[in-house]
Protein backbone atom coordinates (compact mmCIF):
# COMPACT_ATOMS: atom_id res chain seq x y z
CA UNK A 1 0.00 0.00 0.00
CA UNK A 2 2.66 2.18 0.65
CA UNK A 3 4.09 1.93 -2.70
CA UNK A 4 1.14 2.36 -4.06
CA UNK A 5 0.19 5.91 -2.60
CA UNK A 6 3.74 7.28 -3.29
CA UNK A 7 3.40 6.93 -6.92
CA UNK A 8 1.10 9.33 -7.73
CA UNK A 9 2.97 11.92 -4.98
CA UNK A 10 6.60 10.67 -7.49
CA UNK A 11 4.15 11.51 -10.42
CA UNK A 12 3.05 14.87 -8.99
CA UNK A 13 6.46 15.79 -8.31
CA UNK A 14 8.13 14.98 -11.69
CA UNK A 15 4.45 16.91 -13.44
CA UNK A 16 5.83 19.91 -11.18
CA UNK A 17 9.51 20.02 -11.83
CA UNK A 18 8.64 19.78 -15.46
CA UNK A 19 6.39 22.92 -15.66
CA UNK A 20 8.68 24.99 -13.16
CA UNK A 21 11.53 24.23 -15.83
CA UNK A 22 9.36 24.76 -18.60
CA UNK A 23 8.23 28.37 -16.97
CA UNK A 24 12.05 29.04 -16.15
CA UNK A 25 12.75 28.58 -19.57
CA UNK A 26 9.80 30.48 -21.13
CA UNK A 27 11.17 33.55 -18.68
CA UNK A 28 14.63 33.15 -19.80
CA UNK A 29 13.62 33.22 -23.70
CA UNK A 30 11.37 36.32 -22.93
CA UNK A 31 14.74 37.80 -21.26
CA UNK A 32 17.20 36.83 -24.05
CA UNK A 33 14.30 38.31 -26.26
CA UNK A 34 13.96 41.83 -25.12
CA UNK A 35 17.77 42.17 -24.84
CA UNK A 36 18.52 41.32 -28.81
CA UNK A 37 15.44 43.84 -29.31
CA UNK A 38 16.13 46.72 -27.48
CA UNK A 39 18.77 47.86 -29.93
CA UNK A 40 16.23 47.58 -32.66
CA UNK A 41 14.12 49.54 -31.00
CA UNK A 42 16.20 51.75 -30.00
CA UNK A 43 17.24 52.47 -33.74
CA UNK A 44 13.82 52.61 -35.04
CA UNK A 45 12.84 54.92 -32.39
CA UNK A 46 16.02 57.08 -33.08
CA UNK A 47 15.46 57.05 -36.48
CA UNK A 48 11.93 59.12 -35.77
CA UNK A 49 13.39 62.02 -33.61
CA UNK A 50 15.34 64.89 -34.30
CA UNK A 51 18.70 65.72 -33.65
CA UNK A 52 18.26 68.10 -30.58
CA UNK A 53 15.90 64.85 -29.34
CA UNK A 54 18.14 62.78 -30.16
CA UNK A 55 20.51 63.73 -27.31
CA UNK A 56 17.80 65.15 -24.74
CA UNK A 57 16.27 61.34 -24.68
CA UNK A 58 16.93 58.15 -24.06
CA UNK A 59 14.41 56.40 -26.02
CA UNK A 60 11.36 58.47 -26.78
CA UNK A 61 10.83 62.28 -26.56
CA UNK A 62 8.85 63.38 -23.46
CA UNK A 63 7.71 66.69 -22.44
CA UNK A 64 9.56 66.08 -18.93
CA UNK A 65 7.16 63.68 -17.11
CA UNK A 66 8.81 59.80 -17.61
CA UNK A 67 5.29 58.74 -19.12
CA UNK A 68 4.78 61.77 -20.63
CA UNK A 69 5.99 61.04 -24.19
CA UNK A 70 5.36 63.74 -26.73
CA UNK A 71 4.14 62.00 -29.78
CA UNK A 72 4.53 65.11 -32.24
CA UNK A 73 7.59 65.53 -32.13
CA UNK A 74 8.48 62.03 -34.01
CA UNK A 75 8.69 62.47 -37.02
CA UNK A 76 9.15 60.19 -41.33
CA UNK A 77 11.38 63.53 -42.10
CA UNK A 78 15.04 61.90 -41.85
CA UNK A 79 13.71 58.77 -44.19
CA UNK A 80 12.29 61.45 -46.65
CA UNK A 81 15.78 63.56 -46.29
CA UNK A 82 17.54 59.95 -46.76
CA UNK A 83 16.41 59.36 -50.01
CA UNK A 84 17.07 63.14 -50.75
CA UNK A 85 20.99 62.55 -50.63
CA UNK A 86 22.94 62.32 -53.70
CA UNK A 87 22.89 58.46 -54.42
CA UNK A 88 21.48 56.77 -52.03
CA UNK A 89 18.41 55.06 -54.00
CA UNK A 90 21.45 54.30 -56.20
CA UNK A 91 23.26 53.12 -53.31
CA UNK A 92 20.35 50.77 -52.42
CA UNK A 93 19.84 49.46 -56.01
CA UNK A 94 23.67 48.82 -55.80
CA UNK A 95 22.99 46.52 -53.12
CA UNK A 96 19.92 44.78 -54.03
CA UNK A 97 21.73 43.98 -57.21
CA UNK A 98 25.21 42.97 -56.07
CA UNK A 99 23.80 41.00 -53.11
CA UNK A 100 21.14 39.04 -55.00
CA UNK A 101 23.33 38.23 -58.14
CA UNK A 102 26.04 37.24 -55.96
CA UNK A 103 23.82 35.04 -53.76
CA UNK A 104 22.27 33.09 -56.78
CA UNK A 105 25.36 32.28 -58.33
CA UNK A 106 27.66 31.70 -55.31
CA UNK A 107 25.03 29.25 -54.44
CA UNK A 108 24.66 27.40 -57.80
CA UNK A 109 28.83 27.18 -57.75
CA UNK A 110 29.30 25.57 -54.93
CA UNK A 111 26.20 23.74 -54.73
CA UNK A 112 27.80 22.21 -57.92
CA UNK A 113 31.45 21.92 -56.60
CA UNK A 114 30.29 20.71 -53.88
CA UNK A 115 28.37 17.87 -55.28
CA UNK A 116 31.15 16.95 -57.41
CA UNK A 117 33.42 16.40 -54.39
CA UNK A 118 30.62 14.78 -52.27
CA UNK A 119 29.31 12.19 -55.23
CA UNK A 120 31.96 12.14 -57.93
CA UNK A 121 34.63 9.98 -58.56
CA UNK A 122 37.51 11.73 -60.47
CA UNK A 123 41.47 11.91 -60.08
CA UNK A 124 42.39 14.83 -57.71
CA UNK A 125 39.28 15.01 -55.78
CA UNK A 126 41.42 14.42 -52.57
CA UNK A 127 43.68 17.06 -53.70
CA UNK A 128 40.85 19.70 -54.32
CA UNK A 129 39.08 18.80 -51.03
CA UNK A 130 42.44 19.47 -49.25
CA UNK A 131 42.77 22.43 -51.42
CA UNK A 132 39.11 23.94 -49.77
CA UNK A 133 39.91 22.93 -46.55
CA UNK A 134 43.21 24.81 -46.55
CA UNK A 135 41.72 28.23 -48.43
CA UNK A 136 39.21 28.37 -45.46
CA UNK A 137 42.50 28.94 -43.07
CA UNK A 138 43.19 32.15 -45.38
CA UNK A 139 42.49 35.48 -43.36
CA UNK A 140 40.31 37.13 -45.92
CA UNK A 141 42.49 40.33 -45.54
CA UNK A 142 45.65 38.94 -47.13
CA UNK A 143 43.57 38.69 -50.35
CA UNK A 144 43.29 41.94 -50.66
CA UNK A 145 46.38 43.16 -52.59
CA UNK A 146 46.70 40.11 -54.84
CA UNK A 147 43.04 40.56 -55.41
CA UNK A 148 43.41 43.80 -56.73
CA UNK A 149 45.93 43.10 -59.36
CA UNK A 150 44.30 40.65 -60.86
CA UNK A 151 41.32 42.68 -61.25
CA UNK A 152 43.52 45.29 -62.20
CA UNK A 153 44.92 42.88 -64.94
CA UNK A 154 41.54 41.75 -66.42
CA UNK A 155 40.13 45.23 -66.28
CA UNK A 156 37.38 44.54 -63.62
CA UNK A 157 37.91 47.91 -61.08
CA UNK A 158 34.69 50.51 -61.26
CA UNK A 159 32.95 47.58 -62.41
CA UNK A 160 30.22 45.67 -60.50
CA UNK A 161 31.75 42.30 -62.03
CA UNK A 162 35.17 43.05 -59.77
CA UNK A 163 32.86 42.33 -56.82
CA UNK A 164 30.55 39.65 -58.06
CA UNK A 165 33.24 37.20 -59.44
CA UNK A 166 35.57 37.25 -56.40
CA UNK A 167 32.69 35.83 -54.16
CA UNK A 168 31.30 33.16 -56.46
CA UNK A 169 33.18 30.21 -54.75
CA UNK A 170 33.94 30.92 -51.74
CA UNK A 171 35.73 27.77 -49.76
CA UNK A 172 33.24 27.97 -46.87
CA UNK A 173 30.31 27.77 -49.67
CA UNK A 174 31.99 24.53 -51.56
CA UNK A 175 32.42 22.59 -48.27
CA UNK A 176 29.13 23.71 -46.60
CA UNK A 177 27.67 21.94 -49.65
CA UNK A 178 29.69 18.97 -49.81
CA UNK A 179 29.14 18.03 -46.09
CA UNK A 180 25.52 18.47 -47.21
CA UNK A 181 25.59 16.18 -49.73
CA UNK A 182 27.41 13.67 -48.23
CA UNK A 183 24.40 13.52 -45.59
CA UNK A 184 21.67 14.34 -47.64
CA UNK A 185 21.63 12.46 -51.27
CA UNK A 186 22.16 8.85 -51.17
CA UNK A 187 24.51 7.36 -53.74
CA UNK A 188 21.48 4.90 -54.48
CA UNK A 189 20.06 7.65 -55.90
CA UNK A 190 22.21 9.02 -57.92
CA UNK A 191 23.04 5.48 -59.45
CA UNK A 192 19.67 4.69 -59.97
CA UNK A 193 19.38 8.12 -61.89
CA UNK A 194 21.85 7.33 -64.18
CA UNK A 195 21.17 3.96 -65.06
CA UNK A 196 17.35 5.43 -65.74
CA UNK A 197 20.06 7.69 -68.60
CA UNK A 198 19.93 10.93 -66.31
CA UNK A 199 23.17 13.08 -67.62
CA UNK A 200 24.90 14.83 -64.40
CA UNK A 201 23.31 18.00 -65.02
CA UNK A 202 20.00 16.64 -65.09
CA UNK A 203 20.77 14.45 -62.04
CA UNK A 204 22.28 17.63 -60.31
CA UNK A 205 18.91 19.72 -61.03
CA UNK A 206 16.53 16.93 -60.57
CA UNK A 207 17.30 15.11 -57.91
CA UNK A 208 20.31 16.59 -55.99
CA UNK A 209 19.56 20.23 -55.21
CA UNK A 210 16.06 19.48 -54.46
CA UNK A 211 17.58 17.82 -51.62
CA UNK A 212 19.63 20.47 -50.45
CA UNK A 213 17.28 22.82 -50.16
CA UNK A 214 17.64 23.81 -46.41
CA UNK A 215 21.30 24.49 -46.99
CA UNK A 216 20.63 26.81 -50.09
CA UNK A 217 18.26 28.45 -48.48
CA UNK A 218 21.22 29.46 -45.53
CA UNK A 219 23.82 30.00 -48.15
CA UNK A 220 21.73 32.13 -49.77
CA UNK A 221 21.20 34.37 -46.81
CA UNK A 222 24.64 34.01 -45.39
CA UNK A 223 25.80 35.50 -48.70
CA UNK A 224 23.26 38.12 -49.43
CA UNK A 225 23.77 39.06 -45.79
CA UNK A 226 27.58 39.48 -46.32
CA UNK A 227 27.51 40.75 -49.59
CA UNK A 228 24.74 43.44 -48.60
CA UNK A 229 27.28 44.68 -45.54
CA UNK A 230 30.32 44.45 -47.20
CA UNK A 231 31.89 48.08 -46.31
CA UNK A 232 35.69 47.78 -46.97
CA UNK A 233 36.15 45.91 -50.42
CA UNK A 234 33.74 47.94 -52.63
CA UNK A 235 35.74 51.03 -51.90
CA UNK A 236 38.68 49.13 -53.18
CA UNK A 237 37.12 48.05 -56.32
CA UNK A 238 34.70 50.57 -57.24
CA UNK A 239 36.34 53.97 -58.43
CA UNK A 240 32.89 56.09 -58.34
CA UNK A 241 30.12 57.00 -56.10
CA UNK A 242 27.35 56.08 -58.44
CA UNK A 243 28.63 52.34 -58.11
CA UNK A 244 28.75 52.22 -54.11
CA UNK A 245 26.70 50.08 -52.33
CA UNK A 246 24.24 50.75 -49.16
CA UNK A 247 27.07 50.49 -46.64
CA UNK A 248 29.13 52.49 -47.97
CA UNK A 249 26.73 55.65 -48.81
CA UNK A 250 25.63 55.45 -45.07
CA UNK A 251 28.91 55.70 -44.39
CA UNK A 252 29.15 58.85 -46.20
CA UNK A 253 26.14 60.58 -44.59
CA UNK A 254 28.45 61.67 -41.83
CA UNK A 255 29.26 65.28 -42.25
CA UNK A 256 32.61 66.58 -41.16
CA UNK A 257 31.48 69.55 -38.93
CA UNK A 258 27.71 68.34 -38.14
CA UNK A 259 26.39 64.66 -37.36
CA UNK A 260 22.55 64.27 -38.30
CA UNK A 261 22.34 61.17 -36.08
CA UNK A 262 18.90 61.35 -36.94
CA UNK A 263 19.60 61.14 -40.64
CA UNK A 264 22.15 58.03 -40.11
CA UNK A 265 19.64 56.40 -37.51
CA UNK A 266 17.01 56.12 -40.54
CA UNK A 267 19.50 54.96 -43.26
CA UNK A 268 20.52 52.19 -41.05
CA UNK A 269 17.10 51.15 -40.36
CA UNK A 270 16.60 51.48 -44.35
CA UNK A 271 19.59 48.87 -44.68
CA UNK A 272 18.52 46.66 -42.17
CA UNK A 273 15.10 45.98 -43.52
CA UNK A 274 15.70 43.90 -46.49
CA UNK A 275 18.03 41.25 -44.58
CA UNK A 276 15.13 41.21 -41.64
CA UNK A 277 12.90 40.18 -44.28
CA UNK A 278 14.45 37.79 -46.08
CA UNK A 279 15.76 36.13 -42.76
CA UNK A 280 11.71 36.00 -41.99
CA UNK A 281 10.95 34.28 -45.64
CA UNK A 282 13.95 31.39 -44.69
CA UNK A 283 14.00 31.30 -41.52
CA UNK A 284 12.79 27.89 -41.26
CA UNK A 285 15.45 26.27 -43.63
CA UNK A 286 18.32 28.42 -42.12
CA UNK A 287 18.98 26.29 -39.04
CA UNK A 288 18.30 22.63 -40.62
CA UNK A 289 20.82 24.17 -43.64
CA UNK A 290 23.63 24.96 -41.11
CA UNK A 291 23.52 21.36 -39.20
CA UNK A 292 22.86 19.22 -42.20
CA UNK A 293 26.27 17.87 -42.83
CA UNK A 294 26.91 17.51 -38.82
CA UNK A 295 26.80 14.34 -38.17
CA UNK A 296 28.64 12.39 -41.31
CA UNK A 297 32.28 13.69 -42.74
Amino acid sequence: MKSTNMQPQTRDAGTGGAAAMSALSYAFVLVATALVLTPFVWLVIASLKTNEDFFTSTFLPTRGGFFDVAWERLTFRNYLAVFEQPNFARALLNSVMLSSVTAVLATLACSMAGYALALLSFKGRTGATWLVLAALIIPPPLLIAPGFQVLFELGLLDSPWGLILPAVTPAFGVYLFRQAAISSVPKELIEAARLDGCGEIRTFFTIVLPLLRPTVSAFIMITFLGTWNNFLTPQIVMQSPEGFPLSVAIAQLKNTYYQDYGLLMAGTVVSIAPVAALFLIMQRDFVSGLTRGAVKG
